[in-house]
């Protein structure tokens, strides 16, 4: 009898055995990196081998009900490798999963039945039985050698969870892959995957486009100097490397250009360039894009929530970036924080597919001090595994570097975060005297607190300020009190659809380059790379990373004297600063007693050194606050993975997507997601028009019929569109704490 992995009308069918050999020699491929290739093959040759009975041969013939195919090649793993339990288990893991999802070693999930239930000798007295004749198809190894781990004292369970998921992203990613281009022959399609240009032809493009930015002036000269320093350290051995380089420094082009050379220098194959914020991210890659000229349509992927597929892109480049969006198979990939950290400890075939592209890779973190606090442990481990043993190299990159290095010698842990980052690097020359030569702006406290009154008539006594509140409720607030006084008053807050946002900002800054009236009002978002340059700005009491941050937005460009060029800190009674933010307000606050200049390298070093031990040595679990860490070290080889992954989030709100009709191009995508089969490019257009609500109003505005489901006979309510849309301000954006909004009338789209 003949096996068979898949079955096509249009095509003979695939045998089972070229599937399984395929599979293995591509999974084995990808795990080359981290020396796990022998594990890999041999999870490829047995990840289908529930498919050798007649049943399941059946079933491709649509004549069976579905088939357990994943149980078999994992109660093998264990019964073949029982001489090495780490071994048997990470292949039973990948093995048992590979289509559901990495389920808990032990315990209930909430959706996967447990890999020891699984292995148990009823649970496969249930399977069909295997054929014998897999035996003469596949050769499996007589014993298998667990990759050698350099270990990390008291990460060793850990270390082998890490690995488990990297040889899983090889085996789904190698499956995924063959699985695509049978079908693909089968249909008479080619598929566009791979074939980008290389590091070094990348390298020489951006050479041209660095020369050409030379120029006269001091900014211009200590920003080629810091380009030539950083570049010259490129040879150095890969590790962990640090870049603390002020606004204005020119520090996008320059960790570019360090991670092309240190990836050539040492054969890397990737950039993966990580932001912490999606409305920065475009930003980024449009400088990519611009300093790689032709060649960064195709080398430079994004891949976040909001990305929208360029019209004029050829339909070759938009495939081929539309498949390494799945596997990060591209040379440059421009992506969000939350995107890599989820991915690292999620357990789904679809977010874990491409973790083994990010082993031998340059991977620079843009704006480093915005890990969250309470995932700081579980993501500084990631990323010191990803450098210890994944051949990556680590750049934080950040005007206001977070403290989270560990120095060996430091055993009390008053100079260093223990668990952090071992052997960092810095690579910027000299940045105390960086820090004073991009110096632009003067930090001060406000003496006395500021209702919203004084606010307004500090702002009311400025041409052009900025300030920046804790919450959309506040900035709302305070725009109604400013627009009733006066003109050229703008808002930008998330309540804004991002589409909103971007036409607001580009009034914005014609008005201050014009030198008209321009009060601007908003919330933290402004603060994450939007280019805006103010006069004078007005900070509500934050975290001293975002205190540096607003900074950023005032004589950003350099072209006004110190003294004229100031940042006041408030506090305001009528909205006190936010509970999730206190803590951070308060190590702020002790931090300025001490420090003339709060943003100095030494007081950014002191905010961060306070905050990690105030974090520590509070009740809200430290600096792993769902203690992953510690459960995964309790587990041993049985890890939780669905439970990590479920628990693991990088932004934990109750927000809801609502999309609203702003423009023509809106209203035209909704219309046609109502009528089309494939809904991921339409979905993708509306991104830049969603707003996120809290889910209480969700349900408020969803109940009064003010937000309908675009075709609730198709669609169900994965695509929520705005219909009342008198609801949807074009100052502020949407508002639903106006009762007079919510006429039946507005319903109608």
């Amino acid at each position: 009898m003949n096996f068979y992995a898949h079955a096509s009308e249009q095509h003979s069918w695939q045998r089972l055995n070229d599937h399984l050999q395929q599979t293995s020699a591509l999974a084995a491929k990808f795990a080359e990196p981290f020396q796990g290739a022998d594990l890999a093959k041999t999870a490829g040759k047995l990840h289908d081998l529930g498919k050798y009975t007649t049943i399941f041969q059946e079933r491709l013939s649509g004549k069976a009900p579905p088939v357990d195919h994943s149980t078999a090649g994992a109660l093998k793993a264990k019964e073949y490798f029982s001489s090495n339990p780490p071994a048997a288990q990470t292949l039973a893991f990948c093995i048992a999963g590979h289509h559901a999802g990495l389920a808990n070693g032990r315990g209930c999930g909430n959706k996967l039945s447990a890999l020891e239930q699984r292995l148990q000798k009823s649970f496969g007295s249930d399977l069909p039985e295997l054929d014998p004749i897999w035996k003469d198809e596949l050769s499996v190894p007589d014993a298998l050698a667990f990759p050698p781990l350099s270990p990390r004292r008291g990460r060793a369970q850990f270390q082998f969870s890490f690995l488990t998921r990297m040889l899983y992203s090889c085996l789904v990613d190698a499956d995924f892959q063959d699985t695509e281009a049978y079908f693909a022959e089968a249909e008479g399609r080619a598929v566009q995957r791979g074939g980008f240009c290389s590091l070094a032809e990348l390298r020489e493009q951006l050479d041209h486009s660095l020369a050409d930015l030379d120029g006269d002036g001091f900014v211009n000269r200590r920003r080629q100097e810091i380009l030539h320093a950083v570049r010259g350290r490129a040879d150095e051995a890969p590790g962990n490397f640090s870049l603390t380089v002020p606004t204005g420094g020119g520090k996008t082009l320059t960790t570019l250009a360090f991670a092309l050379d240190h990836a050539i220098r040492h054969d890397l194959d990737r950039v993966i360039y990580v932001i912490p914020f999606t409305s920065i991210v475009e930003q980024n890659a449009a400088v990519f894009r611009d300093a790689l000229g032709e060649l960064g349509a195709e080398a430079v992927l994004e891949h976040h929530s909001q990305y929208v597929e360029p019209h004029d892109y050829t339909a070759q480049a938009q495939d081929k970036l539309r498949l390494a969006m799945e596997n990060w198979d591209a040379p440059i990939v421009v992506t969000t924080a939350v995107q890599l950290f989820e991915s690292l400890f999620s357990n789904s075939p679809s977010r874990c597919r491409k973790l083994h592209n990010i082993a031998a890779s340059v991977l620079i973190l843009d704006e480093a001090q915005t890990l969250p606090l309470g995932l700081l442990r579980p993501c500084l481990a990631a990323l010191d595994e990803l450098s210890l043993n994944y051949r990556s190299s680590l750049v934080l990159c950040t005007a206001t570097q977070p403290a989270v290095h560990e120095d060996p010698e430091d055993t009390e842990g008053q100079h260093s975060l223990a668990g952090g980052l071992p052997d960092v690097r810095e690579l910027a020359p000299a940045p105390r005297q960086l820090y004073e030569d991009f110096r632009r702006v003067r930090v001060r406290c406000y003496d006395t607190e500021m209702d919203d009154d004084t606010l307004a008539e500090f702002c009311l006594e400025k041409e052009q300020i900025l300030c920046i509140v804790n919450n959309r409720r506040h900035a709302l607030a305070l725009y109604d009190l400013l627009s009733n006084a006066d003109d050229g008053i703008f808002q930008l807050t998330t309540l804004m659809c991002a589409k909103h946002r971007s036409k607001v900002l580009a009034e914005i800054r014609e008005r201050l380059r014009d030198g008209a009236p321009c009060r601007l009002v908003a919330t933290s978002l402004v603060e994450a790379g939007v280019d805006i340059d103010f006069p004078s700005v007005l900070r509500a009491e934050a975290g001293l990373d975002s205190i540096a941050q607003a900074a950023g937005r005032c004589n950003r460009e350099g072209k006004r004297s110190l003294e004229e060029s100031e940042v006041v800190v408030f506090s305001n009674p009528d909205w006190p600063t936010p509970p999730e933010l206190e803590q951070l307000a308060q190590a702020a606050r002790e931090v300025m007693r001490y420090h003339d200049d709060p943003l100095s390298l030494e007081a950014i070093d002191a905010y961060f050194r306070l905050l990690y031990w105030q974090r520590e040595s509070g009740d809200d679990q430290g600096l792993d606050k769902h203690a992953l860490m510690e459960r995964i070290h309790r587990a041993r080889l049985d890890v939780p993975f669905e439970d990590i992954a479920r628990e693991f989030r990088m932004i934990e709100d109750t927000q809801k997507p609502v999309i609203i009709p702003w423009d023509e191009e809106a209203r035209k995508a909704a219309y046609e997601l109502q009528y089309t089969e494939g809904v991921g490019y339409l979905a993708r257009r509306l991104q830049p028009y969603t707003v996120n609500v809290p889910e209480r109003i969700f349900q408020q505005l969803r109940d009064s019929g003010a937000v309908q489901p675009i075709s609730p006979e198709r669609l169900d309510e994965q695509f929520p569109l705005l219909i009342n849309e008198g609801l949807y301000d074009q100052e502020v954006g949407i508002r639903w704490d106006e009762p007079d909004r919510l006429a039946p009338e507005n319903t109608i789209f």
